[in-house]
């Protein structure tokens, strides 16, 4: 059994190099606690990760906060989970500093560029999720499969905040309908969700967005995008559109989950304890999660409702992935993003070059096209 000084080394190496969204995370954990320690066996750690991905939140964090609780008990989730997630999240709040602060305008075109490329990245995020689950779903599942898929892609182009509403609706519906197929539908027993709307001040809502981000987002870490946008733009005007697509791209080309998004509209709305306050609710959950049901993750895992759940509430959350595209292209200001846009999606489909480097690039594009005088709006 490793030292806890070790665990927090280890995850908090993964935190640091971490570039690359959940399939990186993933790697780099089974390669630590399979393959180079052998802390866990393959199996155990295919367990947690089918667990994981059935939980709401950031699949990738639950998963380095379960292998750690296997590692180390309740200590070693605490350390390890913290440690996975503390060094990108420091290093977001510092580039949200600098980013929704007064920066050059190299920096802000730089902002520019990398968030005009958002677009494509939800898209590519949503494809990417898109083909194996509709393989993974049985024959007789897939014509709600689209439905559901199509909810969730409009509730994100037009509902903003209540996408959430849609999400949890589609995942029900999917119980009641197996239920009643199966001959055993009856109302009583259905999980009674009930999506309140926080109300009462700045931090009460960002906490309320963070909850959402970190409790009730289904599908893979993109799908926090079209949960977070609205509230932050439009219902509460903590930002600009300009700023959320830099936040989204920070999200991306740092390490460690794209959860850490979510600090980057703490920041804006208040400054850094809004940013400590939002991470801290945002990743709440996965902690409670895992301390508290990790022992039963195989009844988890078997149960017949909750996958049921995930059966609708998945699709829902892959068509939002791809329908937040269309506000995200929407708030584009200047025309040369749009040309940015392009080539980003130049980049990911047709040249298959990953998330990070098509940002980098994208950013890069961006500041020299400022500096070359390139309009840019405030």
């Amino acid at each position: 059994m490793p030292t806890l000084g070790a665990v927090a080394r280890a995850w908090g190496r993964i935190g640091v190099v971490g570039f690359g969204g959940p399939p990186a995370h993933i790697a780099l954990l089974r390669e630590l606690v399979v393959e180079r320690r052998r802390w866990l066996s393959a199996g155990e750690f295919e367990d947690g990760l089918a667990a994981a991905n059935l939980l709401p939140g950031p699949a990738s964090t639950q998963l380095a906060i379960y292998t750690a609780w296997r590692t180390r008990g309740v200590a070693g989730a605490l350390v390890g989970g913290l440690s996975f997630i503390v060094p990108g999240l420091v290093l977001i709040v510092a580039l949200a500093a600098l980013f929704l602060g007064s920066p050059p305008d190299w920096v802000r075109g730089a902002g520019a560029g990398a968030g005009a490329a958002v677009a494509a990245v939800a898209v590519h995020a949503g494809l990417m999720l898109l083909r194996p689950a509709w393989e993974r779903a049985a024959p007789d599942v897939r014509r709600r499969f689209v439905a559901y898929a199509l909810l969730g892609g409009a509730a994100a182009a037009t509902l903003g905040p209540w996408l959430v509403a849609v999400l949890l609706a589609c995942g029900v519906l999917e119980i009641g309908w197996r239920r009643m197929a199966g001959g055993a539908f009856s109302i009583a027993p259905l999980p009674a969700l009930v999506v309140a709307a926080a109300t009462g001040g700045t931090l009460a809502s960002l906490a309320w967005v963070a909850f959402k981000v970190g409790a009730l987002s289904y599908g893979g870490g993109f799908v926090i995008i079209p949960l977070m946008q609205a509230d932050a733009v439009e219902q509460h005007g903590w930002m600009t559109d300009t700023e959320f697509l830099n936040a989204v791209a920070l999200g991306q080309v740092t390490p460690g989950p794209v959860t850490h998004t979510v600090a980057v509209v703490g920041y804006a709305a208040a400054g850094v304890p809004g940013a400590a306050l939002a991470a801290f609710v945002a990743f709440v959950p996965s902690f409670a999660f895992i301390l508290v049901g990790a022992g039963r993750f195989d009844r988890f895992v078997a149960n017949a409702d909750v996958r049921r759940f995930f059966d609708g509430a998945g699709p829902a959350a892959i068509g939002a992935i791809l329908g937040s595209a269309i506000p995200l292209t929407l708030a584009l200001q200047e025309a040369w993003q749009a040309a940015v846009l392009a080539g980003a999606a130049v980049l990911l489909f047709v040249l298959r070059r990953g998330v990070v480097v098509t940002l980098i690039a994208a950013g890069a594009v961006g500041a020299v096209a400022v500096l070359l005088g390139a309009p840019l709006t405030s």
